[in-house]
């Protein structure tokens, strides 16, 4: 789930670029300014207090530091932030001074808990005992990919190898690209738009709590013969003026192969024939494929030929725009 994202910089007041020592004036400044010592019964200097102690508690460790500005190319202010894979299994330890907890919970917010872990402390102690700072295990975030087949992949369905991008922690604890390569079983007759559950596939847990699950977003391919419409397929059949006036039958391809198509004496361009079980899904829910009657007049004609449409002409009692 996104969160708000927090400028540890911005609310110390000081630049991306500021020293150690910067850093820690910046605090001591605040500190004095909005300790709840010094304001009591002020929930707004407490909540001030408290943003600029959680700033401070990342911005003075090094480590901590460079994980957070590392994040920076992935959030946008004002918008939610999500960390890459990866970051729940990062672990720190909390020391030094300037650190003060706020009761039962460790009075961060839910940004900084994102990235850095859990609530609750080893041994429950503050942040000036120097103790390991401990997650609880969790499970990781599930996660979802778009993944691509053919239409004549998703109406047989079957096993498929797939390979993935992810984000994992490296030997430095930071996120690394790797790349794995999955085996999925696409059930046949799959729509545009299911997904496909991959379970354990998703986002590392953190602190040994189990992986997510890695959900598959079914996109289908754009096929040269057939359009998709939900689960029925839709073919344009392109019929001669006298197929379409005097009838006939015709081989009409589909995904379960060809098949002879009787087509009726006078239809018009644009209407539909419908060929029943022959779109994507299974059982009781596979849609149908739709023909639809597209008629075409023939270009060069021959002078012959020009002279048998103009005898019809003459002859025809037809008039479709009487």
């Amino acid at each position: 789930m996104a969160v708000e994202y927090k400028d540890y910089y911005k609310i110390l007041g000081v630049s991306k670029g500021a020293t150690q020592d910067e850093v820690s004036k910046a605090f001591k400044k605040l500190a004095r300014k909005y300790h709840p010592d010094l304001n009591p019964g002020d929930p707004k200097a407490e909540g001030k207090f408290k943003e600029a102690n959680e700033a401070y508690e990342v911005l003075k460790d090094p480590e901590k530091r460079k994980l957070y500005d590392t994040l920076g190319p992935n959030w946008q202010q004002g918008q939610g932030f999500q960390p890459p894979p990866g970051y729940e299994n990062v672990r720190f330890h909390f020391g030094g001074a300037g650190g003060q907890d706020f009761g039962g919970a460790s009075g961060f917010s839910d940004f900084f808990e994102t990235i850095f872990g859990g609530r609750g402390f080893g041994g429950g102690a503050d942040f000036g005992g120097g103790r390991e700072f401990r997650q609880r295990p969790r499970r990781g975030q599930d996660s979802e990919a778009v993944y691509e087949i053919s239409l004549e992949d998703a109406f047989r369905g079957g096993q498929q190898s797939i390979t993935l991008s992810e984000h994992a922690p490296g030997s430095d604890g930071l996120p690394r690209m790797n790349t794995k390569t999955l085996a999925v079983n696409v059930p046949p007759g799959v729509k545009d738009g299911q997904r496909i559950r991959l379970a354990g596939q998703g986002n590392p847990g953190a602190a040994g709590g189990p992986a997510g699950d890695l959900y598959l977003k079914i996109r289908l391919a754009p096929h040269p013969l057939f359009k998709v419409k939900d689960a029925d397929l839709v073919y344009d059949l392109q019929l001669t003026p006298w197929e379409a006036a005097l009838g006939a039958t015709v081989r009409v391809p589909t995904l379960d192969g060809g098949v002879e198509m009787k087509i009726p004496a006078g239809i018009g361009s644009g209407k539909k024939l419908r060929l029943r079980g022959k779109g994507l899904g299974c059982g009781g829910t596979r849609g149908d494929q739709l023909v639809r009657i597209m008629i075409q007049t023939p270009q060069n004609l021959s002078e012959e030929e020009r002279g048998l449409w103009q005898e019809l002409a003459r002859k025809s009692g037809f008039r479709p725009r009487d």
